[in-house]
């Protein structure tokens, strides 16, 4: 019973990759300047043209895991659209600096011209992925070492000086722990250290001061995930300390879980389970309508994000990815059951049967409220990415079935 279900969710899981690459091959590809539309209608038609870099970073390493490690996606058309996403970030990206290297912008004009910069981290860190993967395919030393370079800028501005990413220090905010800093270039040691032994022992410690950064946010005697602390861990005053993202804390879940089982440490696969899987999917899971709360307030007030009790796209596909790979490991149903009530909400509302892709913003009852495909936050990356990796889980299992 459990082989055949396991079956029925990879042919829908395969079908549903194969649907949304073609719409991203289909509509997004700029042929006269490079690079990729990222601002799609719900049918595929470009609402605006302007370009988003860390959506762009996204696309290319995107393509181009799915060039590199799935025989069905191993096509010229794929490859070469990763190489024209990466020219036009190698030749566009960067801001000049009057001192020091300079950051990615946020967003640019269709043929490459600026836009807006952001004082955060997260243009860099896609475009490190980005360079790192498609380097793995074309061997491109030049480009992993572009990688590395921006990889150990990162490091600079998040451990030693910040004063680069533009933020002025204010008397009135002092520097926090922002969940998204620790996860994300955790998720860069991962990339840049795959089969790179050299690599690896360059960043060896920089991956366990990310976990240790990760695991200051379990908070409240271990019965909650809040998404700021204190450099030292302790809660903040206000709604930035009552801040709970349960799709953010899944999705570090699951980044945990991943580097608990490389290392053997079966403490922190326990933590990774049920601290940040259990815990923001009980209190995050809306018992009324279903589907996964976008913030919420750990003492109950009313989130001041106008969107909290939306039902966006990313936070679903990251507990997919979190109860699958739990399960995959632990073997408890009961991590299987989470992964079916979560898949079935997933594909009822955000899948769009008619035109490919999904949906990504619904209400709090479970009807698209923004139609389109692509904006400014959602590209393609987390849709296909999802069902990338539960597509390889599922390999994984069925294949333990048959043996």
């Amino acid at each position: 019973m459990t082989a055949a279900l396991l079956e029925q969710y990879r042919e829908r899981i395969r079908t549903e990759l194969d649907r949304v690459v073609d719409f991203w091959l289909k509509y997004s590809h700029d042929e006269e300047h490079g690079g990729f539309f990222n601002c799609l209608g719900k049918d595929g038609k470009v609402y605006d043209e302007l370009k988003y870099v860390w959506l762009q970073g996204r696309q290319v390493w995107m393509y181009s895991r799915l060039y590199r490690t799935m025989e069905r996606f191993h096509k010229p058309e794929i490859l070469e659209a990763a190489k024209s996403g990466a020219a036009f970030l190698q030749k566009f990206a960067r801001v000049q600096a009057s001192s020091g290297p300079g950051k990615c912008a946020f967003c640019l004009t269709r043929d490459g011209r600026v836009v807006k910069v952001q004082r955060t981290i997260f243009s860099e860190c896609f475009y490190v992925i980005a360079m790192d993967e498609l380097s793995r395919i074309t061997q491109d030393k030049d480009m992993q070492a572009d990688a590395e370079s921006m990889m150990d800028q990162l490091i600079f501005w998040v451990q030693t000086d910040s004063s680069g990413l533009g933020r002025p220090q204010l008397p009135g905010d002092p520097p926090v722990n922002s969940m998204a800093v620790p996860m994300m270039l955790l998720c860069l040691v991962d990339q840049l250290t795959e089969g790179r032994t050299d690599v690896a022992e360059k960043y060896k410690d920089l991956s366990g001061w990310c976990v240790e950064r990760i695991l200051q946010h379990i908070q409240r005697d271990g019965k909650a995930i809040l998404e700021n602390v204190t450099l030292n861990g302790k809660e903040l005053p206000g709604c930035q300390g009552r801040l709970q993202n349960p799709g953010h804390a899944l999705e570090a879940g699951w980044f945990l879980l991943q580097y608990a089982m490389t290392k053997g440490d079966m403490q922190l696969q326990k933590t990774a389970v049920d601290k940040f899987m259990e815990i923001p999917f009980h209190t995050g899971w809306d018992k009324q309508h279903g589907g996964l709360f976008y913030f919420l307030d750990v003492d109950g007030h009313c989130p001041t994000q106008l969107e909290w009790n939306m039902k966006l796209w990313w936070p679903h596909c990251e507990a997919l990815i979190a109860y699958l790979m739990a399960y995959s490991h632990i073997r408890e149903p009961v991590l299987l059951d989470r992964f079916k009530q979560i898949y079935d909400y997933t594909f009822r509302h955000f899948s769009d049967e008619e035109h490919g892709e999904w949906f990504g913003y619904l209400s709090r009852q479970g009807e698209v409220v923004l139609d389109f495909k692509g904006g400014p936050f959602k590209g393609f990356f987390h849709v296909p990415r999802c069902l990338y990796m539960c597509e390889k889980l599922l390999d994984g299992l069925l294949e333990k079935q048959d043996s």
